[in-house]
């Protein structure tokens, strides 16, 4: 079992971290988890119900992902039994749901190395200089290290984090003013449509007219723009004007080579995530367009010990969901099992009924009639 010290969960939002473990030397576990966004969380949880504690190692500051760094309140409708909640809130009770298993969280790093050693484990290294040894290593890193697509105009750049923005993490900001949103997939067609009736004045401008996005969402924005409540501008920013050293104008130039001003309080771009494996490339995993190939049975990659869940992996009939991804946890985690008890029979248990399981949770066991 892991040898390392209680992780620390202080509360649902931003999970406590432990420092870098380099010159103390490395942490032996069980278990180590790349990335912590939704699948990442619930990889915790299936593998804690086997009694295999983790550390989860994550590049950005808090756990989440895409849900909580990108989209915190956009609204989530296909999670089994929730109706609707915000990226913020599935990534809150997931957090509540695994805090009987204590896991340790390393966030603000990147995994550097991975190398096997003789005894079948892995050593493990972060950017930070934390090091593992480990048997078995689950990869939920979504599309990987994400950066948002940037504006290509010289010097716009300048006006990054007061009047540029490349996510939303505070819409109260944007009410009562006017805003530009770029880009034609759903996230600009969803912010568009959420701030209409906020903000003072919404523009959509994007470089055509065909989009990306839902239809449903591009019949609801063609119908404010048609009762003017919100306006469409097909063109790219080619340019902008500052007044009092702040972005005052843009200029946007239309198909038609004519470049028009748009005034505006801020400027919000949606170009997309631009994914980027970094070091995980160089594992000597299979790679297929970017993403990790894998094995329906249990999730594992062709390195042995290494498993790859969520949007990262690729087979056949992938369909890139967060509830797929919570099913491949839990046969990754079934299917690490033998590498961590190599002598122990694994039997399916049920959390309804089994006292083992209730045990682990920490909950009482129900008595039936």
């Amino acid at each position: 079992m892991d040898t390392s010290a209680q992780g620390v969960t202080q509360n649902t939002r931003t999970p406590g971290t432990v420092p870098a473990s380099a010159g103390n030397g490395p942490i032996e576990t069980d278990a180590v988890i790349v990335g912590a966004g939704p699948v990442g969380l619930f990889q915790v949880f299936e593998l804690g119900l086997l009694e295999i504690k983790a550390h989860v190692i994550d590049s950005l500051p808090a756990v989440g992902g895409q849900c909580v760094e990108l989209y915190p309140d956009k609204p989530i409708y296909d999670i089994p039994a929730v109706p609707v909640c915000t990226g913020q809130e599935l990534t809150d009770n997931l957090l509540k749901q695994i805090e009987p298993f204590g896991p340790t969280f390393h966030l603000n790093q990147e995994v550097t190395l991975v190398e096997r050693r003789d005894d079948g484990r892995f050593n493990l290294e972060t950017s930070t200089g934390t090091r593992f040894i480990t048997k078995t290593i689950f990869i939920a890193a979504g599309v990987g290290s994400f950066q948002p697509r940037t504006i290509k105009v010289d010097g716009i750049d300048r006006f990054e984090g007061s009047q540029l923005f490349y996510r939303v993490k505070d819409p109260a900001r944007y009410q009562g003013k006017n805003l530009v949103i770029c880009g034609g997939g759903d996230s600009a067609l969803d912010w568009a449509l959420n701030f209409v009736g906020k903000a003072e004045s919404v523009v959509l401008l994007h470089r055509r007219e065909e989009f990306r996005a839902a239809p449903a969402s591009v019949a609801k924005m063609k119908e404010l723009c048609e009762n003017y409540e919100m306006q469409l501008v097909v063109g790219q920013v080619t340019g902008f004007e500052t007044a009092d050293d702040k972005l005052s104008e843009i200029k946007v130039t239309g198909q038609d080579g004519v470049t028009r001003r748009l005034p505006l309080d801020h400027l919000l771009v949606f170009f997309g995530l631009s994914p980027k494996l970094g070091p995980i490339a160089e594992w000597g995993l299979d790679i297929e367009r970017k993403q990790l190939k894998v094995g329906t049975e249990k999730f594992e990659t062709n390195v042995p010990g290494i498993f790859a869940v969520g949007d990262i992996n690729t087979y056949p009939g992938k369909k890139k969901l967060i509830l797929s991804g919570f099913h491949e946890a839990a046969l990754a985690a079934f299917g690490a099992a033998p590498y961590i008890f190599p002598d122990k029979k694994i039997h399916m248990q049920y959390t309804t009924t089994s006292p083992k399981l209730h045990k682990i949770l920490g909950v009482e066991s129900p008595v039936f009639d």
